[in-house]
């Protein structure tokens, strides 16, 4: 008798992350291994919930669409299962949900704490005797899973972001002589600045903006910061500003830190641009204005990477392969072969290696005053945003029928 296959969103979803869940659905209803594919309703909470959606109700032609839009489409959640010893009856009734609808395969679409719940239940399906191969699929706006070369969802923020540091770039040299002379662009990077890096690329294009890129890696310090400032808008009559959300002072605390947290303990940041936007104001008394990208930088499907869908394509695809393979604990990886030309090919990596581990930007990659990036930075990011859209003609909004699998089992909670 064929197993099921569970697949589920987790974190922060990204523009490309459906890619991966296409991936999966059609590679699975290819193999002779796999029944059907349940998709959890808002991730690991949809096992424990068993609320479970029947992809195979859904059209070949929307599952294949899927590739092209943004938000996860089976939903996802901020939901850290504890360790086993902690709570062992939320595991129990993982397993005891799969047993019921007859799953064998478990794949988990997300970043570092996805990688860590992959890890357990590929670990406590063992302790349980329940068969189970688990196999979790990168996915992170915030490039910092280690092992991979980068995550799928990175390449397209990335891809935002250069391409609005430029457009606001050339409004304010449009405008500086009499009116706006700082503009300020927050971006996602809690403690790996890898987005707020990638916007060196803008450099490229007149007007050679950003002047001036924080990062979390970087200690801020205010009378330097204010000084670069102050001569960019005397250099350049205007200064273009890009700055992780994570910013720290020299006692590594967040400038913007709002003191509350979410649901995997992380704390809340209030917005280091408004922050910066007053210091300026107050110090310098230069007109400003700010802008945070927030959503708008993850789920921007029309400025997508052609190479970052392909990424979470295969890594969805591969993720099928290797579960079919009888593999377990492990995650599909991309491991860049050669920059330039840019070659790359999927491998997989064991999730011991990944869960729980944040890779920042290496030192090579700063220049040396700690406002801007290095060519070796840049011949990193420059292949990431690239490759031809097919996008704009194909974008779905839709939301599918979403089928719920009747349930077999008590409430859980």
């Amino acid at each position: 008798m064929k197993k099921n296959a569970f697949y589920a969103q987790s974190g922060g979803v990204t523009s490309v992350i459906n890619a991966s869940a296409s991936a999966v659905i059609l590679e699975a209803r290819k193999s002779h291994k796999i029944g059907k594919v349940f998709a959890a309703k808002n991730g690991i909470l949809g096992a424990l919930k068993e609320e479970l959606i029947d992809t195979s109700k859904e059209s070949k032609k929307f599952i294949e669409s899927l590739q092209f839009r943004p938000g996860g489409v089976f939903g996802s959640c901020r939901y850290k299962l504890k360790d086993i010893d902690e709570n062992k009856e939320e595991y129990e009734r993982l397993i005891e949900v799969f047993k019921a609808h007859n799953i064998g395969y478990f794949f988990y679409n997300g970043g570092n704490d996805s990688a860590d719940t992959a890890l357990k239940i590929s670990q406590i399906s063992d302790t349980l005797n329940y068969p189970l191969q688990c196999i979790a699929i990168p996915k992170t706006v915030d490039n910092d899973l280690a092992v991979t070369d980068c995550c799928p969802g990175f390449g397209s923020v990335a891809k935002y972001v250069v391409t609005s540091t430029i457009e606001a770039a050339l409004d304010v040299e449009s405008m500086c002589e009499t009116s706006t002379k700082v503009f300020i662009l927050e971006v996602m990077g809690r403690h790996a600045g890898w987005i707020a890096g990638s916007s060196c690329l803008a450099q490229k294009s007149h007007p050679n903006a950003p002047h001036i890129i924080l990062l979390p890696e970087v200690n801020f310090n205010q009378l330097k910061f204010l000084a670069k400032v102050k001569e960019m808008v005397k250099k350049n009559g205007f200064c273009v500003i890009v700055a992780s959300e994570g910013v720290k002072n020299s006692r590594g605390k967040f400038l913007a830190e709002s003191g509350s947290v979410d649901a995997f303990g992380h704390s809340q940041l209030g917005g280091v641009a408004p922050y910066l936007a007053n210091l300026i104001t107050k110090k310098l008394k230069i007109k400003n204005h700010w802008a945070v990208a927030d959503y708008l930088q993850r789920s921007a499907t029309h400025l997508s990477s052609e190479l970052d869908r392909s990424h979470a394509y295969e890594v969805g695809k591969k993720a099928v392969e290797y579960a079919v393979k009888g593999l377990n604990g492990v995650m599909p990886i991309i491991k860049r072969k050669s920059s330039s030309p840019y070659k790359w090919e999927i491998v997989s990596a064991p999730l011991s290696k990944i869960a729980n581990v944040e890779k920042k930007l290496p030192a090579g990659f700063i220049s040396a005053d700690g406002f801007g990036m290095t060519n070796k930075a840049r011949q990193y990011f420059e292949p990431l945003i690239g490759g031809k859209s097919r996008v704009i003609n194909n974008i779905n909004y839709q939301a599918g029928k979403m089928k719920m699998v009747p349930k077999k089992l008590n409430a859980w909670g």
